[in-house]
């Protein structure tokens, strides 16, 4: 590898790192609802409380460009590979390096002094460049678990950890098997974020989501 493509390697990784860093839900709330969603709900700048807090339409917004942003991170990889800047062998690799850039940007974006959101909808980004098949049955499970139980921490937490057991199934094994374990890393770090919401989910306190009910019939 020469110098050259080292450069590129540690700009794209820069980058990865800087998308993900865009606070999204701080950014949308302040600018078109004159509200920072960080000082109401859970306190946290990601989707889930921007649903909570602005609605279905802000929040939809906000996952979609948090998916956007994983999904652009881990593309920057494709790109080096087009030029001739990463070894074509090695794209998945950088993808999730580029990839986890992104959501650590997210968790702690340096825009917003390093408290962001809790890098779900990124961690999906990511997965939907790497493997789609697989991060759309992911999706599938996610909206099972929430609508089942109406908690998006759970599906979350549950969805995160089918990405990397679907991988060990011989109808989605992948070809760098490294996946499997960054897949069991980032669950692990999804575990770790959603701390605060286990404890919740174990004393029955956890916010409730209601994706087909009106604000004002949800139960309080």
């Amino acid at each position: 590898m020469d110098l050259l493509s080292i450069l590129f390697i540690v700009l794209g990784a820069i980058a990865a790192y800087l998308i993900g860093s865009f606070p999204t839900a701080v950014w949308l709330g302040e600018g078109y609802y004159g509200i920072d969603v960080r000082h109401y709900g859970s306190g946290n700048a990601g989707a889930t409380n921007t649903f909570r807090v602005l609605g279905k339409k802000a929040g939809t917004i906000v996952m979609l460009l948090d998916i956007t942003k994983g999904f652009t991170a881990a593309q920057l990889a494709s790109i080096l590979a087009l030029m001739g800047w990463v070894n074509a062998d090695f794209l998945t690799f950088y993808k999730l390096i580029f990839g986890i850039l992104a959501i650590v940007g997210h968790i702690f974006p340096i825009y917003t002094n390093f408290k962001g959101g809790k890098g779900v909808a990124t961690l999906l980004g990511m997965a939907l460049a790497i493997e789609p098949e697989v991060a759309l049955v992911c999706i599938g499970i996610f909206f099972v678990v929430l609508l089942a139980s109406r908690y998006v921490s759970l599906g979350s937490m549950i969805a995160a950890l089918a990405f990397p057991l679907l991988l060990l199934l011989p109808r989605f094994s992948p070809d760098t098997p490294l996946l499997i374990i960054f897949g069991f890393a980032l669950f692990a770090v999804v575990v770790l974020t959603h701390q605060k919401n286990i404890r919740r989910l174990i004393h029955g306190e956890e916010n409730k989501t209601y994706l087909l009910r009106n604000r004002r019939n949800r139960d309080h």
